[in-house]
Order: C-alpha cells, then sequence, then structure tokens
C-alpha cells in the first residue's frame, strides 16, 4: 500500500537512492586518507603526496555536499508530490461519504488527519525508506572497509550489536502507543479551536459567557498534548542514550585492543586513528537501523 504511493515518482526516487549510494560510499574515502597521511606522507615528507591528500580531504565534502543538492531536489519532489496525491485523494473520498458521517465526526479531526496524517504517511516514504537504504549501504561498505584493513579489530566492534538490537522492541511499541495517543490529542485539540474559534463556535460562547469554561476546557486539552510530548522526548531521550552507551563501548574496545596491538609493532598508529573513524561510520548507521523499526511503526500510525 505505502510503495502504491511512490510508483509515480519513481524515477526521483531511484534517483535519492543513486545519490545516497554515491554519498555513502565518498565517506569511505577520508579516513583512508589520514591513514596515508600518518603512516606514508608524514615520515617519508613527501610535499606532493600531501598536496593530492588535502586536495582529496576538499574534494569529498564539496562532491558530497553537490550530491546532497540533488538528493534534496528529487526527494522534495517525491515528497511533495504524494503529499498531494494523498490530500486529494482523501478529499475525493471524503466528499462520496454521507451526511451523517459528518455529524457523527468532529470537523477537527479531519483537519488534523489532512494536517498531520498526511505528512506522517509520505515520511515513511521519503524519509524512513531513504534512511534505511543509505544505512545498510554504509553499513555494508564500513564493515567490508574495516575487515579489510584489521579483520580483529572489526570483530571486536560487533561484539557490542546485541546491545543495539534488544531495546529496539520495546521502544518501538511504546513509541507506537504514544504517538497515537498524541494524534488523537492533536484532533481533540484542533476540533475544540474549529467548534470554538470559528465565527459561530465564538458567537455562542460570548452569547453564553462560556468563556473561562471553554478556556478551561482547552487548557485541559492543550495539557494532555503537553505531557505526551514530554513522555515522548523522555523516551527518546532515554533510547538514545543507550544507544550512545553501547557505542562508547565498542569505540572503548577499539582503542584498547588497538592501542595494544600498536605498542607491541603489530598495527601502525595511522590504522587505528583509520579505524576509529570508520567506527562512527559503523554505530552511526547501526543505531538508525535500529531507530528506524521505531519510525516505521510510528509512520504506519498515520496510514491506520
Amino acid at each position: 500500500r505505502i510503495f502504491t504511493y511512490a510508483r509515480p515518482y519513481i524515477f526521483a526516487v531511484a534517483m535519492v537512492l543513486l545519490t545516497i549510494v554515491a554519498t555513502s560510499l565518498l565517506g569511505l574515502i577520508p579516513p583512508l586518507i589520514y591513514q596515508s597521511l600518518i603512516d606514508v606522507v608524514l615520515p617519508s615528507g613527501d610535499m606532493m603526496r600531501l598536496n593530492l591528500l588535502a586536495i582529496g580531504l576538499f574534494a569529498v565534502p564539496l562532491l558530497t555536499g553537490l550530491l546532497g543538492v540533488v538528493q534534496r531536489h528529487y526527494g522534495a519532489r517525491a515528497g511533495e508530490g504524494i503529499i498531494y496525491d494523498l490530500r486529494s485523494e482523501m478529499y475525493q473520498h471524503l466528499q462520496r461519504m454521507s451526511m451523517r458521517f459528518f455529524t457523527n465526526t468532529r470537523s477537527g479531526e479531519i483537519i488534523s488527519r489532512f494536517n498531520s496524517d498526511v505528512v506522517g504517511a509520505q515520511n515513511a516514504i521519503t524519509g524512513t525508506i531513504p534512511d534505511i537504504v543509505t544505512n545498510v549501504v554504509t553499513l555494508v561498505s564500513t564493515l567490508a572497509v574495516m575487515i579489510a584493513i584489521e579483520w580483529r579489530l572489526t570483530i571486536l566492534s560487533v561484539i557490542v550489536l546485541p546491545l543495539f538490537l534488544l531495546p529496539a522492541r520495546r521502544v518501538a511499541r511504546i513509541f507506537r502507543s504514544i504517538r497515537r495517543t498524541a494524534m488523537d490529542l492533536n484532533a481533540d485539540m484542533s476540533n475544540q479551536i474549529s467548534e470554538t474559534l470559528s465565527v459561530n463556535g465564538a458567537l455562542l460562547v460570548k452569547t453564553f459567557g462560556r468563556d473561562a469554561a471553554e478556556l478551561g476546557r482547552f487548557q485541559s486539552v492543550a495539557a494532555n498534548v503537553r505531557d505526551i510530548g514530554i513522555r515522548r522526548a523522555q523516551v527518546g531521550q532515554l533510547f538514545f542514550m543507550g544507544m550512545g552507551l553501547a557505542g562508547a563501548i565498542g569505540t572503548a574496545l577499539i582503542y584498547w585492543y588497538g592501542g595494544s596491538l600498536v605498542i607491541s609493532g603489530a598495527m601502525s598508529a595511522g590504522t587505528i586513528v583509520a579505524f576509529a573513524a570508520y567506527l562512527t561510520r559503523l554505530y552511526g548507521p547501526i543505531s538508525a537501523l535500529t531507530n528506524v523499526q521505531v519510525d516505521f511503526v510510528t509512520s504506519l500510525v498515520s496510514f491506520e
């Protein structure tokens, strides 16, 4: 069902995926440059090679930035087009509904579906799915280079993977519940705003002197929206703190074991510097892929 909405924009989506792959592969180059700089250029004093490495360190972010512009352009074309299609289809569907539907459904809830749910559903296509591709390509390519550099350190790097994966399923369930509650509460708030701040609504409130009562009712609903937002932030912060701690454990193990290899002469200093740089590219995608389950589950709430 999700991919049917992306089908008319398949060229734009394909361009986004191609730029993602190219950007991920370009990101593999800087750590190799650092390794060459420390192990080869500085000991030998090779100025020509130093100049080439400096040009490379400038060219990589330049090309990455240009690819980012292309990716953003096609991503926006696909994303905004999908939002347009969803809203048009929803509007057409609502026009076919009976009057009974409109008498039983609050207008604020319909408005909330147009404004919030449509964007949430679109994020599943132009946000979550490209993120999956980005992180899978980055993870696989990084692991391949790390194994080629030093397989023992690579094994040590992936030992901490269970620490990333175990909390994800429970957090996904919690976020799904929070997301659904938050969307219902936002619909309640939108409904009260549309009821009491329209011309007819404002006239009724003033005629019957219900200003204070309506203010109290609105503050109660807004407080619920505030509280669920705080809850979402707390759960998210604890989740990302756990991801950060897992990455820190892996990094500490790499520096400890890699440092011992450098001291014993089994590995060069440039290799451990390059390896440490690749660790960021390894643990970042692992954290993101772990979080994808959470993102996708919350996006599906919008489709529901």
